[in-house]
């Protein structure tokens, strides 16, 4: 439960982010990686089908400061579609009030009956008392008024004679609560007319037009900076010093990217932007989007969510498993794979979230490495606390790292279990003071202990000069009857090494007597609120006790159950024969290990004691 009160909550925000946010909602984390695709995914290639006519400073020194007469304005756009052959000529530039006379004439001449897009700018903004309302806006289109991307307040707008002529352009815009222009709204209402932006009647007029025109705020490709586009001073184009075939055929944007007249932008690409470039590259995204140069539309938002719920369903899996440094390690993986995946993403889907699938795996960085810590802290304590004494260190790290929710609980497992005693141990400490007696005990059980522990075996107790051990629980371990077979054998060879250094001190001989077989039983913490013991019980582990008691007719040190026999590997035996054990109905035969193991053969072989 713990676990999905942490993974929903992540997948519920990635969620979220892909299909509940608003485009541009996310300024500081979607918006963000989106404008370092866009950095990184820009060229420098020009657009041969826009050119931009640029009234910059060195044009105002050679011909005069802004504003200029209407006249001379009407020359340039008569000399870029004469002269320059221009396809069609937008103005990035408000005329509210009448000027001279007869340039007004011409220029509304020009945009009455000839490609010629005057522009009008909207107000979006709710916060002015008094709405801006100045000049005549005109240039309305049919449609339906749900298709727009904003609905306008105000309005600065052309002069009244020029409100019927048939191409109008909006140049207001909506920048994102960052400040930076991402959008434009390529339709705008305002009182139940539709009003198009200037490159949609650009298009319109001389473009070939665009149907259906794309609805609410559309995203701004920003392929090309400012320096990417082909710029021509308006200086030039009036003193006609370039080429009049470098103009031919193209869309021509006139405007201004001087500072004196403070058309800047912020775009993805940089601060300080002409805002005339930015209406450059929403004419070059629509002209791709006409003659079909963009990318395929690929469902980035079932993606992005698919690959949100796949982190989930990952750490949820590995969380458990893994430290803390690793854990954290294998979010940063994903969370840097996805980026590049989003990178791939982005030019193909407009709306879907690059930020959403981050977010989840911050959201599962903090919270739940941390919460799989604390879980670890706490299983550590508990399984140290009751394990300590008991397993092998290597265990216990297998029980920290495994993902079973209580290691501790009886469970049904095949084990081996291994039970050793002292032969003769009263006769061996009647004759000793008690401070010697101890001492021959606790060396005997080091000599029992070690090997059990060096094989990767659970110390289920000590019987005062013997012990009980198992493998195969608390965690299910391959090859558990071998590994017992090995850590009786090094058990009989340590006895003998400390007998042997006895007896050159003028002490009694030591034997040790074990018991070997496998079998299932169950292994688990049988304890009570008083006091906890991890133990294992079944019909095997009776067996091993009744062999260990048996040894004492055998001149074998370790006596091996059939069990054991069935699950050894590399291991070769001699048969004793059969015995009727203590408590058991049916004879048992008895096993003792080889001299030699075969290494010819994989299977336990065995044969009959002479």
């Amino acid at each position: 439960m713990a676990r999905a009160g942490i993974a929903i909550p992540a997948l519920i925000l990635a969620l979220w982010a892909q299909w509940m946010l608003p485009p541009g909602s996310m300024a500081f984390a979607d918006e963000w990686l989106r404008d370092r695709y866009v950095q990184l995914q820009q060229t420098t290639a020009p657009d041969p089908r826009i050119l931009l006519v640029d009234i910059d400073e060195q044009s105002m020194a050679e011909l005069g400061p802004w504003p200029w007469p209407r006249a001379r304005m009407a020359d340039l756009v008569e000399t870029l579609l004469t002269t320059y052959s221009a396809k069609g000529v937008a103005l990035d530039i408000v005329f509210q009030n009448a000027a001279d006379v007869e340039g007004d004439l011409r220029l509304g001449m020009l945009a009455q009956h000839g490609p010629l897009v005057l522009a009008q700018a909207f107000d979006y903004s709710v916060m002015r008392p008094l709405n801006l309302q100045e000049g005549h806006i005109g240039g309305a289109i049919a449609g339906d008024l749900a298709a727009a991307g904003a609905t306008a307040t105000g309005y600065i707008a052309n002069q009244a004679a020029w409100t019927y002529v048939p191409h109008i352009g909006n140049i207001g815009f909506i920048p994102d609560s960052d400040g930076v222009l991402r959008r434009l709204p390529l339709l705008t209402a305002y009182q139940d007319k539709l009003y198009p932006a200037l490159s949609v009647a650009l298009l319109r007029c001389c473009g070939g037009g665009l149907s259906p025109i794309p609805s609410g705020m559309h995203r701004i490709d920003y392929l090309r900076d400012w320096s990417a586009y082909t710029v021509v001073s308006a200086a030039d184009i009036l003193k006609e010093r370039i080429v009049p075939d470098s103009a031919g055929g193209r869309l021509v944007l006139v405007g201004s990217s001087s500072l004196g007249l403070a058309d800047r932008v912020t775009t993805p690409l940089g601060t300080n932007r002409p805002g005339l470039g930015a209406q450059a590259a929403m004419l070059s995204t629509l002209l791709d989007m006409q003659q079909g140069h963009t990318p395929a539309a690929w469902p980035g938002r079932w993606i992005a969510s698919l690959y949100a719920a796949l982190c989930v369903a990952a750490a949820m899996w590995a969380l458990p498993r893994l430290p803390a440094v690793l854990g954290a390690a294998l979010l940063a993986g994903l969370t840097v794979a996805w980026l590049g995946l989003a990178y791939v993403i982005t030019p193909h889907d407009a709306l879907f979230s690059p930020g959403g699938p981050v977010a989840c795996n911050l959201f599962l960085l903090t919270v739940a490495i941390p919460y799989h810590w604390q879980q670890t802290q706490r299983r550590s304590r508990h399984l140290l606390d009751t394990l300590r004494q008991y397993v092998a260190p290597a265990v216990v790290e297998q029980l920290l790292r495994s993902d079973i929710d209580d290691p501790l609980a009886p469970r049904h497992l095949e084990i081996t279990t291994l039970i050793a005693d002292m032969e003769g141990y009263t006769t061996q400490v009647e004759s000793l003071p008690v401070a010697d007696a101890a001492q021959l005990t606790r060396d005997f059980l080091e000599c029992l202990t070690g090997p059990v522990i060096a094989a990767g075996g659970t110390l289920d107790k000590y019987t005062g000069d013997g012990l009980v051990a198992f493998w195969g629980a608390p965690l299910p371990t391959p090859g558990h009857a071998d590994l017992a077979l090995d850590a009786a054998t090094a058990i009989v060879q340590r006895v003998r090494a400390f007998s042997a250094e006895r007896e050159r001190m003028g002490r009694p001989k030591l034997r040790v007597r074990i018991g070997i077989d496998s079998g299932p039983a169950f292994a688990g913490d049988f304890g009570t609120g008083f006091r906890s013991i991890y133990t294992a019980v079944g019909d095997s582990v009776n067996t091993a006790s009744r062999l260990e008691e048996a040894a004492r007719d055998y001149p074998h040190d370790i006596i091996i159950g059939e069990g054991a026999v069935l699950h050894a590997r590399r291991h070769q035996f001699l048969s004793l024969g059969e015995r009727q054990l203590r408590g058991k109905e049916k004879t048992t035969t008895l096993y003792t290990l080889a001299p030699a193991p075969s290494t010819t053969s994989s299977r336990p072989v065995t044969e009959s004691a002479q």
